[in-house]
């Protein structure tokens, strides 16, 4: 009888590349004592106070500080921590994945493969890739100035999108109709300051401008394996109306027919063979136009915006417990479903332009049909532009229902009565009082 070699699983902890105070009440509910190693950039670390906020957290072993969001860090990791031997690497923010995945690589650890996150972090080659296995996408050139946006809008009639390659939170993002604003759009989407969830050291500023695609927009979260989906949702989205292209709502599963949800599914399966991802989860956005899936984008992590929320709680389903287990190699915890049980949706809280003055109702939202929770934590004195991105949100109301479209209207509804009053741009915060 030949004897056979068996791979002893690793003991050591999980490393979570990115910290994510979210995520905490999820990863307590499966992981034991002392058992996950955070990795977070230094800067970052120090202004969202990582080490504190983790403090006390059962779970948490340790957090390494380490320039992750730099080229070859990954292999220094792996040379300064050997000995570390750990079960799993999981990347927690967009600009983690590469980082992650070329550890899980040198760690001899299940991950997506440093090409396909390479791929994923970079919009302008995804769109290459991509196009060429036959995915549709939008028209799509790098630019470099104002004249090139020009260019692009005198060749492809019709609005544009100006975007950052390589940011995340529809920071530095703007629609563009017409050739008068493109100077003014072009400064504005320059502006790509994320505060304390960047390094302060610059990063660098690639941008595209891309054919405008008017549809309904979508997002799949899929857990994969090998390859091969294993789980696959779909998430309804909609946006604040203007030129900038943030999300005001999502629903869980989305409210559309099963051959539309089937086709979106399968177009993000297919965009997983195209760039060639091994294991892990990945948030991949459409727009639907006159039935046809255009890509938008798609990361390599987990869905941010509470989509988490959603989807554990519609299903209902151990997302996250089943990533983890996925990237360790081990079982999955339970069958996973193939149809949500019931709908779930968040309306999210913005103010308009000018300063805080204060907020009201949140109870009110708390009490209302069908909520799970609801919260707006913005101080008064705060000031704001409007909304242009994803931080400018301040607050989120999230619901569950029998079906989608009722959770939709119960988040609105429950949203309606959280007041954040204003004191208009130019007039101060202390005059309003």
């Amino acid at each position: 009888m030949t004897e056979q070699h068996v791979t002893a699983r690793p003991t050591g902890p999980v490393v979570i590349v990115g910290f994510v105070g979210l995520t905490i009440p999820f990863i307590e509910t499966f992981q034991p004592e002392n058992s996950v190693v955070y990795v977070e950039e230094p800067d970052v670390a120090r202004k969202r106070d990582a080490r504190a906020k983790l403090d006390g957290v059962g779970y948490a072993r340790d957090l390494i500080e380490w320039e992750y969001h730099l080229a070859g860090k990954a292999d220094a990791f792996h040379n300064t921590h050997r000995d570390l031997d750990p079960a799993a690497i999981v990347p927690a923010v967009e600009y983690a994945v590469p980082f992650a995945a070329r550890l899980a690589e040198r760690y001899g650890l299940p991950g997506p493969g440093l090409g396909a996150a390479l791929i994923l972090r970079d919009k302008a080659l995804l769109r290459e890739v991509s196009a060429a296995a036959g995915i549709v996408n939008p028209a799509s050139v790098r630019v470099a100035g104002p004249d090139d946006l020009r260019a692009f809008l005198r060749d492809h009639p019709g609005p544009a999108v100006l975007k950052p390659a390589n940011r995340q939170a529809s920071l530095g993002v703007r629609v563009v109709s017409d050739p008068a604003q493109v100077d003014e759009a072009w400064q504005e989407c320059l502006v790509q300051d994320e505060g304390i969830f960047v390094p302060d050291r610059p990063m660098d500023v690639v941008m595209l401008a891309e054919q405008f695609v008017e549809g309904d927009e979508y997002s799949v979260e899929m857990l994969v394996r090998d390859g091969e989906p294993l789980f696959t949702n779909v998430t309804g989205k909609k946006l604040y109306p203007g030129p900038y292209p943030v999300e005001l709502a999502h629903i869980v599963p989305a409210d559309i027919p099963e051959e539309l949800s089937d086709l979106l599914g399968s177009q993000t399966a297919r965009l997983m063979t195209a760039i060639g991802f091994g294991h892990g989860v990945v948030h991949c956005e459409w727009i639907v136009s006159d039935g046809v899936p255009y890509l938008v984008e798609c990361a390599g992590r987990m869905p941010g915006d509470a989509i988490l929320d959603l989807i554990e709680a519609a299903y209902p389903l151990e997302f996250m417990r089943s990533y983890f287990a996925l990237l360790k190699g081990e079982p999955l915890p339970a069958e996973l479903p193939d149809r949500a049980k019931s709908g779930a949706a968040v309306r999210f809280l913005a103010p308009g332009a000018g300063t805080v003055v204060s907020v009201s109702g949140v109870e009110d939202a708390e009490r209302a049909e069908g909520v799970l929770f609801a919260n707006c934590g913005v101080p008064p004195g705060a000031s704001f532009e409007g909304v242009r991105n994803s931080w400018d949100r301040v607050g989120i109301v999230m619901t569950r229902a029998d079906t989608p479209a009722e959770a939709h209207r119960l988040a609105g509804a429950a949203a309606a009565l959280v007041r954040i009053d204003m004191a208009p741009p130019g007039e101060s915060f202390t005059e309003k009082q």
